[in-house]
């Protein structure tokens, strides 16, 4: 957008050109002379804005974003005018600070030279009456008089010279066009010119105005066919001359539109008569036609051509070389048919997810061509400059500055260095043919966040679609698929620099988190497929050794077992290898706030690697420089002034590369505790990856116990719970004898047979897990482990040595990193907690018994249909069988010992105790559900 200047200050604002549709915004100086003479400050916003009336329903959500646009620039504005208004007072403060203390003694002086000077005027005074005479002030009158009648003279000469002038001038300018004299014509019609103030404010001076306009059109007639012929054969000479010409007859700017159109002619139409197979959709192509990316940089290539022979011929013709090649280039850029933002939104249309690629390429080629500029701008500032008879560079060539920009933007980009090494005055003006340039870019650049999930997406969909014959090897398929979206991502952070320098940091952290999000959900899903697929498999002949009878794995079993455990190795390398990639993210986020904090400071400044200063005016006044981009930088790249404590509540937090004890013994530094503690920058992938590896733990300890969950599936079905008969009762004999009436003691009910085989089959586990008690995968994410807590983990995590410069360590355990403790002071960091191999299969065999209480609990015992007394007192001794078991296994289950207790009670006792629990309970309290299950078992009302 172009914003208006060198309006009066009381007069109304007008509507400007319009750039993508967007009413315009006013200059700095418009909005705030505007805003000076306004009383309503909304009403003010209203006309700023261009809001008149209501949009209909149809047009309110396109109308509404392009308000928010519109709210923005206007934003932007405001805050840099405030800033220039902020600085000037602060600069006037200091300059009245320093004038004060020399004020009391400059009225000091003032007032004694005022006294002096009035003793000398009174004694000159004095002097001058005694040695005047009358004759004397009669000679100076009549000087006096014969001054003025001399100057009324002349200046009635003057106008009765300029009335002989325009009365001959029309047949002098048609004698002298007849003569192709035009030089002289030029010349008359100059001196014309001048004269017509004469006649302001009479009758007279429509008609001459309409006299000098005809003769100029004449004139101008005259040379347009000799002008554009001049201009095609690149006659400087010629050009030089009939540029005077038009500037002696005011049509300085309709030379410029002469010259311009004639040099930019072949290039706007090789432009328009290209044929690009990504671009023109709406006709046919032939395939074997060019790519936009492909075409332009011979495009580029093409204008440089006309730019480096210009360099020449612009300074021995126009007396401003720097604003005309900027204006050559605006004009070209503004004549292409069509528009270079068509053709990159058809380009983007064609590609679809994969345009980023197209629109880096196009936006590389456009850099290059800008750098190109630039050196062949730096030249052209270097040639002498034609004297211009104090003709100040014409208005028009200086465009005004875009909406998007802040209008003292240039101004305080070297305003204050001149005074300090004396060499200001070197320093070119700033023009804008690069904003011109890199403009049709900046409405892809504000969406370079969902340009990039779009392509990352895609790629993530290659990166899945690879097929595995047989039996999957998902652990190996894992780390295969890791190397193609770790390498996609490394190229996102690429793409983010080249395309938004570093702006869009932002959208690129949410797309890589997007991407691990989704390749992480991608490998569960494939997980929790395998497990369905494999649950209404039944167990084969049992592949296990007469250690683990009560467990009978089979060969799929094991070979399960085993792939789950290279599975979740594979998640925990993935979990690694995802803290380096984000540790290198991190580092290039730091480097983007260092720059941007820079440029904050020194505007001057305002360079990146092989950048110019127009795009990234363009960058920092879009919306990629929010605040939410703020408080990214200040998060991983803090002030000194605002650094806050770092923060380590994460249980899955990275594991330092430690050996493993297979191999040979390493010894590993310990990773700098500011990385250490720094705050995670992909939290969705983190936890993702957290969920991938707890669904995996879920899945191997549903195989571990999948020989116990056989044995209770019929559990629930048994006959014994139906059984009749008081576990309490006399036990006759066999016989009639007299011992039949002898009374024997009741013993305690032995555990059932499949009771006895779970309970069996848990004391079994420990050896099984002296078979993996060397896997490390198994000490990953431990927080993770279905049913445990972080206080049995505290619990069984020992303290860590202190940090030494490097540690050995024998066992790959600890990925698991507890919470601060609250006790714990910023005095230093302190080193994780570490697990021993027994303490990480303890914690296995916790889990994995709760797991196993938690569906005995839910999911066996509420399916039983009936308990009879008997069939209670078995289980009541199931119950206490399984209870001590799991305690062994360090277990606790307070559902367990529940129903162990409301199960053991006779129907007397159960009766009477069911019915003091519900009298009990306050209003609105829920009864426990363990013994209401109890209750309808045993069929207490």
């Amino acid at each position: 957008m172009a914003a208006q200047t060198g309006r009066g200050q009381n007069q109304p604002l007008t509507p400007l050109l319009e750039t993508n549709g967007d009413p315009p915004l006013a200059s700095s100086s418009e909005l705030l002379n505007s805003l000076e003479n306004q009383t309503d400050v909304v009403s003010w916003i209203n006309d700023i804005l261009g809001e008149s009336e209501e949009p209909n329903d149809a047009e309110r959500s396109t109308a509404l974003t392009d308000l928010d646009r519109r709210v923005s620039h206007l934003v932007g504005t405001l805050e840099i005018a405030s800033e220039d208004t902020s600085a000037q007072v602060d600069r006037l403060i200091e300059d009245i600070s320093r004038g004060a203390s020399r004020l009391t003694y400059d009225l000091h002086f003032m007032r004694e030279s005022a006294l002096s000077l009035q003793g000398i005027l009174h004694n000159v005074e004095g002097q001058s009456k005694s040695s005047v005479g009358p004759d004397t002030d009669a000679a100076l009158d009549k000087l006096h008089y014969l001054d003025v009648v001399k100057r009324n003279m002349e200046a009635t000469r003057e106008v009765l010279r300029e009335a002989e002038s325009w009365s001959t001038l029309e047949s002098d300018v048609t004698s002298l066009l007849g003569e192709k004299s035009y030089e002289k014509a030029a010349e008359r019609l100059s001196e014309a010119s001048k004269s017509m103030a004469v006649f302001e404010n009479t009758p007279e001076y429509e008609s001459r105005r309409t006299l000098m306009v005809s003769l100029q059109n004449q004139l101008e007639a005259s040379l347009s066919s000799a002008l554009v012929a001049a201009v095609n054969s690149q006659d400087v000479v010629v050009c030089r001359n009939y540029f005077s010409i038009f500037r002696n007859i005011q049509r300085e700017s309709e030379f410029r539109n002469y010259y311009y159109g004639s040099r930019r002619g072949p290039l706007v139409e090789q432009w328009q008569t290209t044929r690009l197979r990504d671009c023109d959709t709406g006709s046919p192509v032939e395939q074997t036609s060019l790519t936009f990316s492909s075409y332009l940089p011979t495009f580029y290539q093409a204008f440089l051509a006309i730019l480096q022979t210009e360099r020449t011929s612009v300074p021995a013709i126009f007396p401003d070389p720097r604003p005309t090649l900027s204006a050559l280039i605006t004009s070209t850029l503004s004549a292409l048919q069509p528009t270079f933002s068509q053709r990159l939104e058809a380009m983007s249309t064609h590609y679809g997810a994969t345009a980023l690629v197209q629109l880096i390429s196009a936006y590389h080629a456009t850099e290059e061509f800008a750098n190109s500029t630039d050196k062949v701008m730096e030249k052209v500032s270097y040639a002498a400059p034609i004297p211009s008879d104090d003709h100040p560079p014409p208005g028009h060539l200086r465009r005004r500055s875009s909406a998007r920009m802040s209008m003292s933007m240039s101004r305080r980009a070297g305003s204050h260095r001149g005074s300090i090494s004396g060499i200001g005055a070197l320093v070119p003006p700033t023009l804008d043919w690069d904003q011109e340039l890199f403009e049709p870019f900046v409405d892809f650049q504000i969406d370079y966040a969902t340009l990039e999930t779009r392509y990352l997406e895609d790629a993530l969909k290659v990166a899945l679609s690879s097929d595995s014959r047989g039996r999957i090897d998902h652990a190996r398929l894992l780390r295969e698929r890791s190397v193609d979206v770790f390498s996609v991502a490394e190229e996102a952070i690429a793409r983010c620099m080249a395309f938004t320098h570093g702006y869009g940091a932002l959208g690129l952290v949410q797309a890589l988190d997007r991407l691990f999000s989704d390749f992480a959900d991608s490998a569960k899903a494939e997980i929790l497929t395998r497990r369905s697929g494999q649950s209404g498999q039944s167990l084969t002949a049992s592949a296990s050794g007469e250690d683990l009878s009560d467990l009978d794995y089979t060969a799929d079993d094991w070979a399960d077992i085993q792939a789950l455990l290279h599975f979740l190795e594979a998640v925990r390398t993935l979990l690694d290898r995802m803290v380096m990639f984000e540790s290198k993210l991190r580092s290039t986020i730091v480097q983007v706030s260092t720059t941007l904090r820079q440029a904050r400071h020194d505007s001057a400044a305002l360079y990146l690697s092989g950048a110019s200063r127009g795009k990234l005016q363009l960058l920092m006044q879009s919306t990629l420089n929010s605040t939410e981009l703020q408080e990214l930088l200040n998060k991983v790249d803090p002030e000194p002034s605002s650094q806050l404590p770092s923060r380590g509540d994460s249980f899955l937090a990275p594991t330092p590369p430690t050996p493993d004890a297979r191999r040979s013994p390493r010894v590993f530094t310990v990773p700098h505790p500011a990385l250490a503690n720094a705050p995670p920058l992909l939290v969705g992938a983190r936890t993702a990856i957290s969920e991938l590896a707890g669904t995996c733990q879920q899945a191997l300890q549903d195989t571990i116990l999948s020989p116990l969950h056989k044995y209770l599936s019929s559990y629930a079905a048994s006959s014994l719970w139906s059984a009749a008969g008081d576990p309490k009762a006399k036990r006759p004999l066999a016989g009639s004898s007299a011992l039949s009436e002898v009374q024997v003691p009741t013993f305690s009910l032995s555990p059932s047979s499949t009771m006895q085989h779970v309970a069996e089959g848990l004391l079994n586990l420990p050896r099984l897990f002296e078979v993996y008690a060397d896997d490390d995968a198994l000490a990953f994410s431990l927080e993770t482990l279905p049913s445990i807590s972080a206080e049995l983990l505290r619990g069984l995590a020992e303290p860590a040595p202190p940090a030494e410069a490097s540690i050995s360590h024998t066992r790959r355990s600890p990925s698991l990193s507890l919470k601060a403790m609250p006790g714990a002071t910023s005095a230093g960091p302190t080193a994780p907690p570490t697990l021993t191999p027994e303490a990480v299969s303890a914690a296995w065999l916790s889990s994995l018994g709760l797991s196993l209480v938690l569906r005995l609990t839910s999911e066996v015992l509420p399916r039983i249909p009936k308990l009879t007394p008997t069939g209670a007192a078995q289980l009541a001794s199931d119950l206490g069988y399984l209870s001590n078991i799991v305690m062994a296994l360090n277990v606790e289950s307070p559902e367990l010992e529940k129903w162990r207790e409301w199960v053991d009670v006779d129907d007397a006792s159960g009766r009477q105790k069911l019915k003091e629990t519900r009298e009990a309970l306050a209003a609105g309290e829920k009864e426990d559900p363990v013994m209401g299950a109890v209750a309808k078992l045993r069929g207490w009302p």
